[in-house]
């Protein structure tokens, strides 16, 4: 299955703790079919004192979301939406809204 969402990508969480938060794409996760988010879905982990971390302590983590949590944001439409692929004149592919149809990423 290949995902939609590239690092960059602005999207709408839809499910979970965070339902209804916007943020960018840190790292795609296509292999277990996960994204990394900004900010969303912080976990803490207590850390013993090492040389790369000489103090210890707790460390607040970003951890992965699954893909079907969420939907790529149209600044358009302001709400999450889903995409297509037109190839344009030129030969190149773009990503669309499918609602508005507003161009998200030309590649």
């Amino acid at each position: 299955m290949s995902i939609s969402i590239k690092k960059g990508d602005t999207v709408l969480v839809i499910s979970g703790k965070d339902k209804g938060k916007t943020a960018k794409v840190k790292v795609v996760l296509s292999n277990k079919n996960k994204v990394v988010l900004e900010r969303i879905n912080i976990a803490k982990r207590h850390t013993k004192p090492s040389r790369k971390n000489a103090q210890g302590g707790v460390v607040e983590l970003e951890k992965s979301i699954n893909c079907s949590n969420v939907m790529i944001y149209c600044q358009r439409c302001t709400k999450g939406v889903r995409i297509g692929v037109k190839v344009l004149k030129d030969g190149a592919k773009s990503r669309f809204c499918k609602k508005c149809g507003e161009i998200i990423e030309k590649g």
